[in-house]
């Protein structure tokens, strides 16, 4: 047999990670690495966050799981605390971003069926996007990277070019349920939407009764110094996908939508054996606690800015190999001008940090939110290191 024990679909680098602590992680050897990934956007508190743990484990000495047959306490505390302060009003819980972004679709294709269309099924998204590994996201996606040899996909999706609103546009029709789109795409290169391309997707919503489907999963809970990037832009969303760092590390996601957008979602439509257990809750609950605390917002903003500062004034030293640098708060993206995820091993290898390759070469740097100023020195003196020590592609 030749197969290994883990279906071989990752191709994992030689980093072994055994610990972690703070902003780093620790391998089998011992070795120390600057974690600036934080689990793709998932640690948003660090490695061990004395708060978070002390919750996990509370909870898990008291009640981790039944079933959604009976009532939760602990969902609807955390149900509650996320309308309370989102534009929300109900909240499905679920264990990954892919499985909240699957409930956005039913919530918004639902939405229309009971509203006596069930012809509106089709959901616009754009290009470049990402949205999970399940069979109705990679149907929401035109990457042929993530779709070849898994056809027939769903049905039900047009795509568009992203931040093109008159594109969008053209393809609304008697079949359109709504828009599905990340304010800034992440996996497709930390790519920002423009305020006009964000409000104009709200204004034809709007005009024609259709659903906006926002995927937040990566670049929502305080992320970009918001607790949802959309606030950014000033506009509200019927239906939302949440994920990743609502868990701060322990696997959560959510669909949040307004009473109108979940008309459609009565006894019966969805469900989820796990979603919603006391467990997770528990984990939210602490989360929710750090990043809703006075202050913690204006401190991502204030460290994004530190961060992209010491960037915008390393860069030039290495123009050879940097082309600029995107985003919002600590959701940042270094273009590159050779391939990202060559570098991204480099830097991991050679020089102790850690961060992650994204399309059109552009390497992700999502560290935890609480970073300190010394944190950023040191990324900012290993990037350098590793930039100078770079041997470019012939």
């Amino acid at each position: 047999m030749t197969i290994t024990a883990l279906m071989p679909v990752y191709p994992r680098s030689g980093v072994r990670p055994v610990r972690g602590e703070g902003s780093y992680l620790i391998d089998e050897s011992g070795a120390r690495y600057l974690d600036f990934a934080s689990g793709i956007a998932v640690n948003i508190l660090g490695h061990g966050h004395p708060h978070l743990i002390k919750a996990i484990a509370d909870q898990a000495a008291t009640l981790m799981h039944v079933s959604n047959l009976y009532g939760s306490p602990q969902g609807e505390a955390l149900a509650q605390r996320l309308v309370d302060n989102s534009f929300a009003d109900t909240v499905f819980f679920t264990n990954s971003g892919a499985e909240a972004v699957e409930c956005a679709i039913k919530t918004a294709r639902r939405y229309h069926f009971a509203n006596g269309h069930p012809e509106r099924q089709k959901l616009i998204t754009f290009k470049n996007a990402f949205h999970g590994r399940t069979l109705g996201t990679i149907s929401a996606t035109d990457q042929p990277k993530m779709r070849e040899g898994f056809e027939p996909l769903l049905p039900g999706f047009d795509y568009a070019p992203f931040d093109d609103l008159e594109a969008a546009r053209a393809l609304v029709d008697a079949h359109t349920a709504g828009f599905l789109v990340e304010p800034i795409q992440g996996e497709g290169g930390i790519r920002a939407a423009s305020p006009e391309f964000l409000k104009g997707l709200r204004e034809i919503c709007d005009e024609h009764g259709l659903m906006l489907v926002l995927d937040e999963v990566q670049c929502g809970v305080a992320r970009t110094g918001k607790l949802y990037a959309h606030e950014h832009y000033g506009i509200t969303p019927d239906i939302l996908a949440t994920a990743k760092g609502i868990g701060g590390g322990f696997p959560l996601g959510a669909c949040l939508a307004t009473e109108e957008a979940a008309k459609g979602m009565v006894f019966g439509t969805h469900g989820s054996t796990y979603g919603g257990n006391p467990l997770a809750m528990a984990a939210g609950q602490a989360v929710l606690d750090v990043i809703l605390a006075p202050g913690f917002m204006e401190q991502v903003t204030a460290t994004g800015d530190r961060l992209r500062a010491a960037l915008e004034q390393m860069m030039p030293n290495h123009d050879q190999l940097f082309e600029g640098i995107r985003g919002k708060g600590l959701m940042l993206g270094l273009k590159l001008k050779s391939d990202s995820r060559a570098f991204v091993a480099h830097v991991r290898d050679n020089h102790g940090l850690l961060l992650v390759a994204a399309g059109e070469n552009v390497v992700r740097v999502l560290p935890p939110l609480n970073i300190e100023e010394h944190h950023i020195n040191e990324f900012i003196e290993k990037l350098s290191a590793a930039a100078a020590s770079y041997e470019l592609p012939a």
